[in-house]
């Protein structure tokens, strides 16, 4: 061996020595992780299972841009912080299925380890639903599809809200007399659930539906329902919203018909949620109740699921793959208590 062999011989130990060293400490310094997200601490779907100190990343999806999800983002952003995750929170522009398509086909490539969907059209959905399942934690929240793949549904027993806002019904009518009912859409399981649970109290009395009227999720459209329902259907004693903003859309429908409200007026409104105009319109007299949801909960309680299958616990998931956040009927007596807790709970 002469000594320009040698050299190279011996430069090359020594560079091979040196990416060796260099490879060694490098695995030791990150764990030897074959997983985790160019942020760094956060684990998304490719990532594998999470510790308890990694931040995970999931994703919540509304059917609308009603104001009701502002409540379910204060339980997201709680959990946040409970949990160690960051949230996606993402709201379809238009309330349309294929809104929701195109967030979740975004949500995936952005790699979030789970989601929880409020599906808009949850028959139409499921394939849609299932392909996502396949790749990351889904769930449902407020509207169940429970022919897809899902893990579990968080949110209200919609048939039980259904009968409840059925009692304030017939509180309203006691004698009896015609109703109106107005949604969205009927495509959603909740909606269907409500209107099943009101038909159930209702049946056997001497009250009518004579209707359902949809929108779409339109405003406009909502309060034109309304609006066209006086006029052709006077004889209605009962207008019936079964989507937050439709008890709203009613009463301002009703008042600028120039009709007397609440019970023993012209007219009477029974609705769901909470929305400002719906509680105002119950400490004025104008609407009878509305039965309330609890969408913190759908927020807090979607996400803590998600972070705990993120991190491989199943037992995050309840019994029976249905959690229900339960409900509260709201009327004259309990408003102020009512709105000073929800207050508390956006502000605090």
């Amino acid at each position: 061996m002469n000594k320009k062999t040698w050299r190279f011989d011996g430069i090359r130990n020594v560079l091979t020595i040196g990416f060796i060293s260099a490879a060694l400490c490098l695995c030791i310094f990150t764990g030897c992780s074959g997983g985790g997200s160019e942020d760094g601490d956060e684990v998304g779907a490719t990532g594998g299972a999470a510790s308890s100190s990694d931040q995970v990343r999931v994703a919540f999806v509304t059917n609308n841009a009603s104001n009701f999800w502002q409540i379910a983002k204060r339980g997201c952003e709680k959990a946040e912080k409970d949990f160690n995750c960051k949230v996606e929170f993402k709201i379809p522009p238009n309330g349309t299925a294929a809104d929701q398509q195109t967030i979740l086909e975004n949500l995936l490539v952005m790699g979030v380890s789970g989601v929880a969907i409020s599906p808009v059209d949850p028959a139409n959905q499921v394939a849609v639903l299932n392909r996502a399942a396949k790749q990351v934690n889904l769930i449902c929240h407020d509207s169940d599809s429970p022919d897809s793949d899902r893990l579990c549904y968080v949110g209200t027993n919609n048939v039980k809200a259904g009968e409840e806002a059925g009692r304030l019904i017939k509180e309203v009518l006691p004698n009896g007399g015609k109703i109106m009912l107005y949604v969205g859409t009927l495509d959603a399981q909740n909606a269907q659930e409500r209107y099943q649970g009101i038909k159930n109290v209702l049946a056997g009395t001497n009250i009518e539906i004579v209707d359902v009227r949809t929108d779409l999720t339109d405003r406009a459209r909502s309060k034109s329902n309304v609006e066209d329902a006086l006029v052709t259907n006077p004889d209605v004693k009962c207008h019936v919203g079964l989507w937050s903003y439709n008890g709203p859309s009613i009463l301002s429908a009703v008042m600028a018909s120039g009709k007397s409200v609440a019970q023993g007026g012209d007219v009477n409104i029974v609705c769901f949620d909470e929305e400002d105009e719906a509680l105002q319109g119950i400490a004025d007299g104008a609407i009878y109740g509305t039965v309330v949801q609890k969408p913190f909960e759908f927020g807090y309680q979607s996400v803590r699921i998600l972070a705990g299958l993120a991190r491989g616990d199943q037992s995050a998931l309840p019994e029976g793959e249905h959690l229900d956040t339960g409900v509260v009927v709201v009327n004259k007596d309990n408003v102020d208590e009512f709105r000073t807790k929800l207050a508390e709970l956006l502000n605090g």
